[in-house]
């Protein structure tokens, strides 16, 4: 495998959660009033991979450097790194959501992606949230839908209107 160096410098982006790892088994976690978050957040080292996920991250690291832009709160990181080794995937360029960050996952990923966009072009995002697409088009970013797997109404809630993940 190529090192970034020898890769084109622009970045891919990738989100996690709907994207590369299948959080439906947690869902029911955040279902039930009221919500049990440490659940749902404990059962992550627990997703399945998504196949068509990986395998477009893959391709993609072979021509840009993977960067992971998730909503997940920094306290999985630790969890989140392992995840993404055993899936055999890069871990070093991890983003994600500070502590006590509630915005939606949109302006959440609107941000960063302004910042790492000033220091290396974007040659692809990948998301499953309509919404942050959305945005993230209307932005001017290259941007590609990961509809693999249904967007759930919960997910969309956690992500949009509770800033959880």
């Amino acid at each position: 495998m190529d090192t970034p160096e020898q890769r084109d410098a622009a970045l891919a982006v990738f989100d996690i959660d709907g994207v590369v790892a299948d959080v439906r088994h947690r869902l029911r976690h955040l279902d039930k009033r009221p919500k049990d978050w440490a659940r749902f957040f404990a059962a992550a080292d627990r997703d399945p991979v998504l196949p068509e996920g990986v395998e477009l991250a893959l391709r993609q690291s072979a021509e840009h450097v993977l960067v992971w832009l998730t909503g997940r709160p920094e306290h999985l990181r630790p969890v989140t790194d392992a995840w993404l080794r055993r899936a055999g995937l890069p871990a070093e360029l991890l983003f994600m959501r500070p502590a006590n960050d509630r915005r939606p996952a949109k302006e959440f990923k609107a941000g960063v992606l302004a910042r790492l966009a000033r220091e290396s072009s974007i040659a692809l995002v990948v998301d499953d949230d309509p919404e942050v697409v959305t945005k993230l088009r209307k932005l001017g970013h290259p941007v590609q839908l990961a509809d693999w797997v249904p967007h759930s109404s919960t997910l969309q809630a956690a992500q949009e209107r509770e800033g959880r993940t």
